[in-house]
């Protein structure tokens, strides 16, 4: 990353271009930015006949309102600066979608490639003690999810370990969020944070106003997308806009270099094609290059950049081809290369909103395993039978069958995955209204990013107000 500052010096700078708009008591901005407090554990976990020491870190940036949440990566490249970054980038996220958590992140310093699975639990379990020692693990305080390098599975041993050491907490399995299916994870949460970049996109889309701003058309068919990283992020993402949304997804950046094709990649099978062969090399379905370091600047209608932080900087920043950026990563751009492209009007959905639909979805399943009953058993079949009764008087009414393209979706009661998916999509709708309302009505306020971070820090501040802190 070129340029001196560090990424938490970066989300520091963009909160502070939000809070001097605001009108706060002396102090409360520098309290609001810096993290209450960040635990750093060092513990021994004995391997391939020999101990091994590992190195980790849990911050909690602010706990008002509690639990503190937030995602574990396992990494090599890990550290204090980015974990501090990314738990201050989700307090600043929850306030946003006004879900009840404060912010917190977590991570290993450690390579999963270089362990097999068995001693990846055993490493997991080892520090998810520690974590839970220490209050940093428990459905209350603070509330881990899995990121780079963390999945379902990592939950699952982080869950079961935490009820082995607190087996009374009859609220155990709400320890831990994106848990799989069977062991009390919630439908929908896999795709949720690449579901939401997409609500995101379509939110934008939907605005008259700000879609203007950019030059795009008034639909997303056949836009033109560059996505940066196939994770589960990306993946996801792209695959939605392409099948659902009908965009050409026509670059796709990972490790191994970037393959085009003008007409729009299938997804589905470039992403099986990277899980048996762990890159795009090779891919049949477009053009590979192995040189990718000028891919983010292929020209297109939406950039995303759903892979690390720090891709997009003051060096790349003024060769970017694109109209619309969505940050489906945390941190992807610098704060310098915030400041040139909005010189350059490029539009800029914020991480801060744009991969919200993880914690969105998160804080479903936190409510599920709290309230130990899954979302839409008490009503669906009830809803269902209400929904036959209205059918089946519109026919007698009418005299004409009920449409059969839309019998199923109508006379089947939601299911989990529909409440899901409805009320991530509420939530990402209802958040960007109230960024963009606030953007078009201030002519101080520069971009979509600042007006985020302006709806958090106040309702931040208003928490503290309330709290008399």
């Amino acid at each position: 990353m070129s340029g001196s500052k560090t990424f938490l010096q970066d989300v520091n700078s963009m909160f502070q271009e939000a809070a001097d708009l605001i009108s706060m008591e002396e102090g409360l901005a520098t309290k609001i930015m810096v993290a209450n407090s960040t635990y750093i554990t060092r513990f021994g976990v004995r391997l391939r006949g020999r101990m091994h020491t590992f190195e980790g870190w849990r911050s909690v940036h602010s706990n008002h309102p509690s639990p503190a949440k937030g995602g574990i990566r396992y990494a090599s490249y890990a550290n204090l600066d980015e974990v501090e970054a990314l738990a201050a980038l989700m307090t600043y996220k929850c306030a946003l979608m006004d879900i009840p958590f404060g912010g917190s992140k977590g991570a290993l310093k450690i390579d999963p490639k270089e362990w097999t699975q068995d001693e990846l639990e055993r490493i997991t379990r080892r520090f998810t003690q520690e974590l839970v020692r220490h209050e940093f693990l428990t459905p209350s305080l603070n509330v881990p999810a899995p990121d780079v390098g963390t999945n379902e599975t990592t939950m699952m041993w982080m869950a079961d370990e935490y009820r082995r050491q607190r087996p009374t907490d009859i609220n155990g399995s709400a320890c831990v969020t994106g848990k799989p299916l069977a062991a009390g994870g919630i439908e929908g949460r896999i795709e949720a944070t690449g579901r939401g970049v997409q609500y995101s996109i379509q939110a934008f889309f939907e605005s008259e106003i700000d879609r203007a701003k950019t030059k795009l058309p008034n639909t997303l068919k056949g836009a033109t997308v560059v996505v940066q990283g196939l994770g589960n992020v990306g993946y996801h993402a792209a695959k939605f806009l392409s099948e659902e949304d009908g965009c050409r997804i026509v670059s796709v950046i990972e490790r191994d270099g970037v393959v085009r094709n003008p007409d729009g990649l299938n997804i589905e099978e470039l992403k099986q094609h990277i899980i048996q062969t762990g890159g795009v090399r090779g891919f049949d379905g477009g053009v590979h290059s192995l040189d990718a370091t000028d891919a983010l600047a292929d020209e297109c209608d939406i950039l995303i950049p759903a892979a690390l932080e720090g891709v997009i900087t003051e060096d790349n920043a003024p060769y970017l081809r694109t109209k619309l950026i969505v940050e489906a990563a945390n941190g992807p751009m610098t704060f310098k290369a915030n400041e040139i492209l909005r010189k350059l009007g490029v539009v800029v959905i914020p991480d801060l909103f744009a991969n919200a639909g993880g914690v969105t979805v998160s804080y479903f399943e936190w409510v599920k395993n709290l309230t130990h009953i899954p979302f839409g058993l008490m009503e669906r079949r009830r809803d269902e039978m209400g929904h036959r009764v209205l059918a089946q008087s519109l026919e007698r009414m009418t005299g004409n069958q009920f449409p059969e393209d839309g019998a199923t979706a109508f006379l089947q009661g939601a299911r989990e995955i529909d409440l899901v998916r409805s009320g991530l999509d509420d939530k990402m709708r209802s958040a960007y209204a109230e960024m963009s309302n606030l953007w078009n009505t201030n002519d101080r306020i520069p971009d979509l990013r600042t007006a985020a971070y302006i709806i958090a820090v106040r309702r931040i501040a208003g928490i503290y107000k309330a709290l008399g802190i």
